[in-house]
């Protein structure tokens, strides 16, 4: 899964009513180190109209006040929102929230890992416990809460839109506010069961094995090869896929990408005139004799002799 770029979010939300993404710039951001902006949720609506955001990884970190009623998809989770929830993303796991009345308002604000650096806050943002990739990131909020929450978007959107010169600082500060206040929360009772996570996992596993195939040139060749990349590039434990995998089909991760492998091998075999090294090298196999091997180990056959 490509991570969206902060270019490419600004893309998104600028729609066919905003005629210039630059004006949704924030003062000043060019002469920062990082990038960061604050919007209201309402406002966007307002201009953009409700549509679901597609889930996807960021290369960016967002924090949300949403309020409203919600549905929020973070990894393998699936989480309700009734009325307001505080949001917490990280580039490391795709994720969407969709809403599910005309009722909705709140704001969030995104910045890169330059904006909030160690240097800047002291802090690293990636150990922290509500970034973690095993953690649960979403929190529903009461009306206090959220009130808390709420002022503190407010000076921010205050701070960014006037002239002092340290400002970015002063949001900065803000930032981790939001951030303390969030890791302060006792997490949300995910509202899944373990059957629907369980089959989220299942199919996201199978769209990143598919979506490698089919191979169309001995140039193009598989990035994810491994069930340890697999896992990686769902952010999760090699094992707890393993675990889903086999208890949803029957087989490991590891038996489904070789039956797919092979299922490959014997189609480019067949079907094409590349030589046997080059379809080795597309399926991911750093050595001939290793591709041999496997195929012979799968088939009981040479990728030669299989080949006439």
């Amino acid at each position: 899964m490509k991570s969206k770029s902060i270019d490419e979010f600004y893309e998104e939300i600028s729609g066919a009513n905003f005629t210039d993404c630059n004006a949704l710039l924030p003062n000043g951001i060019q002469k920062e180190i990082g990038h960061f902006n604050v919007f209201s949720i309402k406002e966007l609506y307002e201009r953009k109209g409700l549509c679901n955001m597609p889930y996807d990884r960021r290369a960016y970190y967002k924090i949300s006040l949403i309020r409203g009623k919600n549905r929020v998809e973070y990894a393998d989770r699936t989480i309700a929102i009734e009325q307001s929830a505080l949001l917490f993303a990280t580039p490391k796991i795709p994720y969407n929230y969709l809403p599910l009345d005309t009722q909705q308002s709140g704001h969030f604000c995104v910045f890169t890992s330059a904006f909030l650096s160690k240097d800047k806050i002291g802090i690293v943002l990636d150990k922290l416990p509500i970034f973690q990739t095993d953690g649960y990131p979403v929190f529903q909020l009461t009306e206090e809460e959220a009130a808390v929450i709420d002022l503190i978007f407010s000076k921010i959107h205050q701070e960014i839109n006037s002239d002092y010169v340290y400002k970015y600082d002063l949001i900065r500060n803000y930032v981790a506010e939001l951030i303390h206040f969030g890791q302060k929360l006792q997490p949300v009772t995910a509202l899944y069961s373990k059957h629907n996570s369980a089959a989220r996992v299942s199919s996201l596993f199978v769209e990143l094995l598919e979506r490698q195939f089919p191979i169309e040139s001995p140039h193009q060749r598989l990035e994810l090869k491994s069930a340890k990349d697999f896992a990686d590039r769902l952010s999760i434990h090699v094992n707890h896929l393993n675990k889903v995998l086999k208890e949803n089909t029957g087989k490991t991760t590891s038996q489904l990408i070789s039956e797919r492998l092979i299922q490959e091998a014997k189609i480019l075999l067949k079907e094409t005139d590349w030589n046997i090294s080059e379809i080795a090298y597309s399926l991911g196999f750093e050595e001939l004799a290793h591709f041999s091997n496997f195929f012979k180990k799968q088939t009981a056959l040479s990728p030669m002799f299989f080949r006439v």
